[in-house]
C-alpha cells in the first residue's frame, strides 16, 4: 500500500533489516611477495571505491533530506518553488514479468551516476496547456498507504507549471503529520485531513481527485460523501474497491503470489502481540525491489528517510458506497506494467469487476509512477483534465 498490503497473515520471522547495506568482499591472503603486492594495491583501490561510494550514499541522503525540507517548505508557502528535477531515463522490460520477484525483474540498470546526476533540467517540454474553460484546474493528490505528501513533489511542480491548482495532503499519520500511526482506529480518521479540505471548498467549486495505492480507497471514501464536489477520480495502481468490500479483502487475492511483498512487511503490535496488528511497517532493504523497482536512486533514497508505517484498521474497513453518490463520479484507472506491489492482473480484475469510464497503461512505470514515469504520468494526467463534463 504504497506497499499494497497483498498479505495480511501476521507472521513471526525475523524481520528484515531496515538499512541498506553494502558486503564488503573478502579476499584471501597471499603468500608470494609479488601476489602480495598485487593484493596490497587491490586492497588500497577497494579502500578508495568504499570511500567513493560511502559518499556517494551520503551525497543521497543529503539529497533525499533536502528534497523533504524543500517540499514542506514548498507547502508552507503554497508557492512554485523549482524542485531537483528527475534525469532518469526507464525502459519498460520485455516480455512477462516472473511472479517469484525473487530478485528485480528491472531492464533498467542503475549506475553509479544516479547518485551524483542531479543537474536540474525540465521534467518535460513545456507544454501549451490551456486551464480556462476546464470544469475545474484544481487537483487533489493523495497518497498511498506508507507514503505521504512529499512523494508528489513532481507531478505537482509539473502540474502548477502548467497552469494547475495543486493540493498534496498527508493523511493522518502520514509525511509530517505527527499523529502516532498505531493509534489510529477508523478509516473515517485516518481520511479526516482529505474531508476537511472538500468540507471547506466553496459552493460550486469541484476537484479532480488523484489517488495512489491505498489512497483510491480513501478517494472511495469521499466519492461517497461529496459527489457534487468531485469532477473526476483518478486511480493510479490503486485499490478500486466495490461496496462491502475492504482494502484487506481485495489485495487478499494475490495473497501468495507475492513472496517480495509477504517477506517485506514487518507488523507492528502497540497494544500486545496477543491483540490484532496496529500498523504494518515495511523492510527497507526490500523496499526498492518491490516499490521502486524502475524508480531513479535519489527518490529511492528520499522514499527511505521519508516513508511511515500504514495503519493496520483502516485496511480492513468495509466501504459503503451507493450508485447515486460513488457511482456518479466519474473514473479513470491508470495501470502501471512493472509494478511488482500490486500484480498487473490485480489492477486488471478491479478494472474487469467495477469498470472506470476510461483505462490509461504506463508502461515501464514501477508502483510509484510519479518517480519512475513522471512525465507520462504528468501527461495522463492533464488529457484527463480535458476531457469535457458529460
Amino acid at each position: 500500500m504504497g506497499n499494497s498490503l497483498v498479505c495480511f497473515s501476521p507472521s513471526h520471522k525475523k524481520p528484515n533489516s531496515n538499512t541498506f547495506n553494502r558486503e564488503p568482499s573478502k579476499r584471501s591472503p597471499s603468500s608470494s611477495p609479488f601476489l602480495s603486492s598485487i593484493a596490497s594495491t587491490r586492497r588500497s583501490n577497494g579502500s578508495s571505491k568504499k570511500k567513493e561510494m560511502l559518499a556517494d550514499d551520503l551525497l543521497l541522503q543529503q539529497q533525499a533530506i533536502e528534497a523533504v525540507l524543500l517540499f514542506q517548505n514548498h507547502q508552507k508557502n503554497a508557492s512554485s518553488i523549482p524542485l531537483n528535477r528527475s534525469t532518469s531515463v526507464v525502459y519498460p522490460s520485455p516480455g512477462q514479468q516472473n511472479q517469484s520477484f525473487t530478485k528485480s525483474s528491472s531492464s533498467r540498470q542503475r549506475l553509479r551516476s544516479d547518485a551524483v546526476s542531479f543537474q536540474p533540467l525540465e521534467l518535460v517540454d513545456k507544454q501549451d496547456v490551456k486551464t480556462d474553460g476546464l470544469e475545474t484546474n484544481h487537483f487533489i493528490l493523495v497518497h498511498g498507504g506508507g507514503f505521504g505528501a512529499w512523494c508528489w513533489y513532481k507531478s505537482m511542480t509539473l502540474l502548477e507549471e502548467s497552469g494547475f491548482k495543486v493540493d498534496a495532503v498527508d493523511l493522518t499519520g502520514s509525511g509530517v503529520d505527527s499523529f502516532d500511526t498505531n493509534s489510529i482506529t477508523s478509516l473515517a480518521q485516518y481520511v479526516k485531513p482529505l474531508t476537511d479540505i472538500l468540507e471547506k471548498l466553496g459552493d460550486g467549486k469541484k476537484v479532480i481527485l488523484v489517488g495512489h495505492d491505498f489512497g483510491g480507497t480513501c478517494i472511495s471514501y469521499v466519492m461517497e460523501l461529496f459527489p457534487s464536489k468531485i469532477a473526476k477520480a483518478i486511480f493510479i495502481s490503486a485499490a478500486m474497491l466495490a461496496s462491502g468490500q475492504s482494502t484487506l479483502n481485495l489485495f487478499a487475492q494475490q495473497t501468495g503470489s507475492n513472496d517480495l511483498m509477504r517477506q517485506a512487511q514487518i507488523f507492528l503490535y502497540a497494544n500486545g502481540k496477543d491483540q490484532p496488528p496496529t500498523a504494518i511497517n515495511l523492510a527497507k532493504k526490500l523496499a526498492e525491489d518491490l516499490l521502486f523497482n524502475q524508480s531513479p536512486a535519489k527518490d529511492v533514497a528520499l522514499a527511505s528517510v521519508s516513508m511511515r508505517p500504514i495503519p493496520f484498521a483502516p485496511v480492513t474497513e468495509k466501504l459503503s458506497l451507493s450508485g447515486t453518490n460513488y457511482g456518479s463520479v466519474r473514473r479513470f484507472f491508470v495501470v502501471t506494467q512493472e509494478d511488482h506491489a500490486i500484480s498487473v492482473p490485480l489492477q486488471e480484475t478491479m478494472i474487469e469487476s467495477n469498470p472506470p469510464e476510461q483505462v490509461f497503461r504506463l508502461k515501464g512505470s514501477d508502483h510509484a509512477p510519479f518517480f519512475s514515469r513522471p512525465q507520462a504520468l504528468h501527461r495522463i494526467l492533464v488529457e484527463i483534465s480535458q476531457i469535457p463534463p458529460i
